[in-house]
């Protein structure tokens, strides 16, 4: 048994009943179900639809999330999050360049290496390196002056934790920034790469090994083994290529808003909704939201 989810943005709310008849009754759905209204609605299917990406792709026109996925086992144990564009709206690394002064050239490769198109590593190491001499005391006006949150993310953390779930942030980012977001929003742990620092200044390396995509499918095989669940009992989210070894290796695997490439090879793509989503995603219902 699958189950078929459509979800838009709470901010904007463009779901109608009418729809969610029509494709129930096409695709010969179960009774369908809201689990927000105008926002959020889902019904059981026996099978994944064959005209699936036709009418996912209409549905994108209409700002309308579309995912079928198991109806089984969909409520996860643990969240893995990506944190740069994913639980906040920036790349960290990018405000700091804006602060250095040569923020369009780091933007441009942090773009390229977040599609896919360099290696997530030596790109790294190239727009760190830029940062070279800029006072570490940056930082904190960046995470004050220029860090704003992913809609729905302190809800999402909130209702999964308070059903037993644990909370992960795993960043290609940096430590300075994912302690500060995981206190803010309640993760139970979090990973990323450390920005080296003498007297006081960015001394323009990073430190090693650099956590990129290998190190995020490491982290979900670490903690999940830990935690004595599988990987099945994990849902993730990301939005770049370096999240793509995690999502593909996670029960759910969850695109936000994601890179074109990564789009390609996701199962699970939301492009409207926020991060509330994966909750939708898993059968809550805005009732039960912490």
């Amino acid at each position: 048994m699958f189950v078929a989810t459509l979800l838009t943005a709470p901010s904007t709310p463009v779901l109608e009943g009418a729809l969610i008849e029509s494709l129930r009754n096409a695709w010969g759905g179960g009774e369908g179900n809201w689990l927000m209204p105008d926002v959020a609605a889902e019904f059981a299917i026996e099978r994944r639809p064959d005209n699936f990406e036709t009418v996912w792709a209409d549905l994108q026109n209409m700002q309308i999330d579309l995912v079928v996925q198991p109806f089984e086992g969909r409520r996860k144990k643990m969240l893995l999050a990506d944190m740069d564009s994913t639980m906040i709206q920036q790349e960290c690394i990018d405000e700091l360049a804006a602060e250095a002064g040569v923020g369009e050239r780091v933007a441009d490769i942090t773009a390229r290496a977040m599609n896919g198109e360099l290696n997530f590593e030596a790109a790294l190491m190239e727009r760190v390196g830029l940062l070279k001499g800029l006072d570490c005391g940056v930082i904190d006006t960046v995470l004050n002056s220029r860090i704003t949150y992913m809609p729905g993310g302190k809800t999402l953390l909130a209702t999964m934790k308070a059903n037993g779930a644990h909370a992960a942030l795993v960043s290609g980012g940096f430590t300075a920034f994912t302690a500060a977001v995981s206190a803010e929003l309640g993760f139970d742990e979090n990973r990323a790469n450390t920005l080296i620092v003498a007297d006081g200044k960015l001394t323009g390396e990073v430190g090693l090994p650099i956590l990129g995509r290998d190190a995020k499918v490491a982290a979900l095989e670490q903690i999940s083994a830990r935690l004595g669940i599988s990987e099945a009992d994990v849902i993730a989210v990301g939005d770049g290529a370096n999240d793509l070894g995690m999502l593909q290796r996670a029960g759910a695997g969850v695109a936000l808003h994601a890179k074109p490439s990564v789009q390609e090879q996701a199962q699970i793509r939301v492009n409207h909704g926020d991060l509330t989503a994966l909750l939708f995603l898993q059968g809550y219902a805005s009732s039960e939201f912490v």
